[in-house]
C-alpha cells in the first residue's frame, strides 16, 4: 500500500482563490491554534531527547541540526540565535541545510534528494559519539536527511527526528521520533505553514530547555547573552540592577567590567 502523507492531504478549505483578505486570514488563524495542542502531545518525546542532550552537552557534547528547505532554514535559525541569546559558541548547535549554505536564500535543485550527502557534512565537523544529531523533514521522507540520521544512529550517536507525517521513515528510523501531527496544511501542501510553525515551536523548546538545563538561564533571565547592540547592553544593565539591587550606573559600570551579566552576578553577590 502506497504511504499517504497528511502533508499532502487535501486543505479542509477550498476555494481559497474566491474568499475575501478577511476570511483568509481568518481560516488560516483557525487552523494555526490547532498546531500549539499538536505540539503538546510530543513533550515526552521532547523530554527525551533534551534529557540525552543535557546529559552529551556535559561530556562536550554537541547538536546538530539537519534538514531541507523550510525545515533546514529553520534549524540553522535555531542555531545562529543560540550564541547572542545564551553566549554558547557556534560551533555547539550546528544547523545544516541540504545544498551548503547557497540554500539558506535560494533552493538548490535537488540537494535533498542526495541521501549521501549528510554524512559527509557532519563529518567536516569531526562528528563524534557524544553529539546529537536531529533530522527535521514535514514529509518525514526527505532522503537527505533520512541518509544522514541513519549514518549518524549507526555510528552510535543518538538521534532524533522532527516530522509532521507520523510512521513516516524518518519517524521509524530516528531513535527519538518527535511526531507532530497539524493535519492537512491551510494551502494543501504547503509545509511552510502549519508543520514549519510546529517545527519552529518544537526546535524553541528543544534549545531553550537544554539551556537552562546546563545553566545559561539564571531565573528568568538571559544571563549569558552577548553585549552586541545598546538594546541588550541596556538589558543586561537591568538584570543586574534587579539581581544586586544597585542603580543604574552602578550596574551599568559591572556589566562593563565583568562582561556579561552572569559574571557580575557571581563575582558581586
Amino acid at each position: 500500500m502506497k504511504y499517504i502523507k497528511i502533508t499532502e492531504a487535501p486543505s479542509n478549505h477550498d476555494n481559497l482563490e474566491q474568499l475575501d483578505t478577511k476570511s483568509i486570514l481568518r481560516k488560516m488563524n483557525e487552523e494555526d491554534q490547532k498546531v500549539a495542542d499538536a505540539v503538546a502531545k510530543v513533550i515526552p518525546q521532547i523530554t527525551q531527547l533534551v534529557d540525552g542532550l543535557a546529559d552529551r552537552f556535559s561530556r562536550g557534547g554537541r547538536l546538530f541540526y539537519i534538514g531541507a528547505g523550510t525545515s533546514g532554514r529553520l534549524g540553522i535559525l535555531d542555531a545562529s540565535e543560540i550564541p547572542p541569546t545564551f553566549g554558547m559558541p557556534h560551533e555547539r548547535v550546528v544547523g545544516l541545510i541540504a545544498g551548503g549554505d547557497r540554500a539558506i536564500r535560494k533552493a538548490v535543485e535537488n540537494a535533498e534528494d542526495d541521501t549521501n550527502q549528510a554524512w559527509p557534512d557532519l563529518l567536516k565537523h569531526e562528528i563524534n559519539a557524544n553529539d546529537v544529531v536531529v533530522g527535521i523533514a514535514a514529509s518525514g521522507t526527505t532522503p537527505y536527511v533520512l541518509g544522514g540520521i541513519e549514518a549518524a544512529k549507526k555510528s552510535g550517536l543518538l538521534t532524533a527526528g522532527i516530522t509532521n507525517n507520523p510512521g513516516s521513515p524518518l519517524a521509524l528510523i530516528a531513535e527519538i521520533p518527535i511526531e507532530i501531527n497539524v493535519g492537512p496544511e491551510f494551502v494543501t501542501g504547503s509545509t511552510r505553514m502549519k508543520s514549519g510553525t510546529s517545527q519552529k515551536l518544537a526546535l524553541n523548546m528543544i534549545s531553550t530547555a537544554l539551556m537552562i538545563r546546563i545553566g545559561r538561564v539564571k531565573g528568568n533571565k538571559m544571563v549569558n547573552m552577548q553585549m552586541t547592540n545598546t538594546k541588550l547592553v541596556d538589558r543586561g544593565t537591568r538584570y543586574i540592577m534587579e539581581g544586586l539591587g544597585v542603580d543604574y550606573a552602578k550596574a551599568e559600570a559591572l556589566l562593563k567590567k565583568y562582561g556579561s551579566v552572569k559574571k557580575a552576578l557571581d563575582a558581586e553577590k
